[in-house]
């Protein structure tokens, strides 16, 4: 565990077994799961572009269990966020990470959180962060032409607004921060250079591609893959269609590139010497002390061994597997099956499949 703002929040770490790298080529990345800002997925959903960049190039994950609205609104999400990121950094030696190259990422919300945690610290000044991997990120709080009169599977319309909602309910009647809806943000200078992809079918379509034109009028570095006639999370959903091992072929590109290119050198300062995060002026001030890298986390024994959640794939629960995503999420019984048959290996096994750790 690690202190946030007012209280100790879990984080997993997750640490390569196999293909870990010399201290100085190891990237650290706090990783943010989705979930609208309402659910505490993280296990559920496996982590899957975490795990990946953990097992194959040999990166350092810290996946914070940040509270979710249901717990409390904003700001308590980006106050774990963050209190994960200067973990990462004053922990660097410990973790065996190089600290010029910690990046973020996470998927949905945790792709929205991605940015506030980008633009908080570089605000703050604490952080120094290399690259940024929000993956159709939730970063707007008014409707766009995408999010506006959608009905499709997972997310759209309805859930949208409901979360955005919740989450902001404190601030009712209020213009959110920046920090709450990323959209919303008008200086854009001085951002980590990014790498995003969306579906053309989802609420975050517009926004996403939105971010990355206003990254790029600011002289970011910025690219999206843009997918046709995807939904929402399509690529958790059916990780074994071509389309998604597609994307994350891309999402593996994107990132050695990145870990050979973006550097950002950190501050060498004693804890001492290094300024209290207080809160910026956009950011309303609830009463809660911002996490500070001026006292380095206690939290030694958070550096155990890391855990992965797998759920094997039966082929008899297929049926009713589909059957539960079509009732629970709108996702067509036939896209199920599809996608089910495609994650068989040639010789008839069948693989690991996330979705299944929501089935049960």
């Amino acid at each position: 565990m690690i202190p946030s703002s007012d209280r100790d929040i879990w984080v997993l770490i997750i640490r390569p077994t196999e293909n870990a790298r010399p201290q100085e080529s190891t990237p650290g990345i706090p990783w943010l799961h989705g979930g609208g800002h309402l659910h505490g997925m993280y296990q559920k959903m496996l982590l899957p572009h975490a795990r990946l960049l953990v097992e194959k190039y040999g990166a350092v994950v810290v996946a914070p269990e940040y509270r979710t609205a249901f717990e409390k609104p904003f700001p308590a999400d980006l106050e774990d966020c963050y209190a994960a990121l200067l973990f990462l950094k004053v922990h660097a030696d410990e973790l065996g990470i190089n600290d010029a190259q910690i990046m973020v990422g996470g998927e949905s919300a945790g792709g929205g959180l991605t940015v506030a945690t980008c633009l908080l610290a570089r605000d703050l000044g604490e952080v120094n962060i290399a690259y940024q991997m929000p993956l159709y990120p939730m970063l707007d709080d008014r409707e766009t032409a995408s999010s506006r009169d959608n009905h499709a599977p997972v997310w759209n319309t309805r859930t949208n607004r409901f979360a955005w909602k919740y989450y902001l309910r404190d601030l009712d009647g209020v213009t959110p921060p920046s920090y709450a809806a990323p959209a919303r943000e008008t200086n854009y200078a001085g951002l980590p250079p990014a790498y995003t992809y969306v579906g053309t079918e989802e609420p975050f379509y517009c926004e996403t591609l939105e971010y990355v034109a206003n990254l790029k009028r600011a002289g970011v570095e910025a690219s999206v893959d843009v997918h046709p006639h995807w939904f929402h999370a399509y690529d958790m959903l059916f990780p074994f269609a071509k389309k998604s091992r597609e994307a994350v072929r891309r999402f593996e590109e994107h990132y050695l590139h990145a870990a050979e290119h973006y550097f950002a050198p950190q501050e060498k300062r004693l804890f001492s010497q290094q300024p209290k995060a207080e809160p910026v002026k956009r950011m309303p001030d609830d009463g809660n002390r911002w996490p500070s890298a001026e006292e380095p986390s206690t939290a030694s024994g958070a550096t155990a061994p890391w855990r992965v959640w797998r759920v094997a794939e039966h082929p008899e629960m297929a049926e009713e597997a589909a059957t539960w995503f079509s009732a629970k999420w709108g996702i067509p019984e036939e896209a199920y099956r599809e996608s089910m048959q495609e994650s068989a290996h040639a010789d008839g096994a069948v693989v690991n499949h996330p979705v299944m750790a929501w089935y049960h």
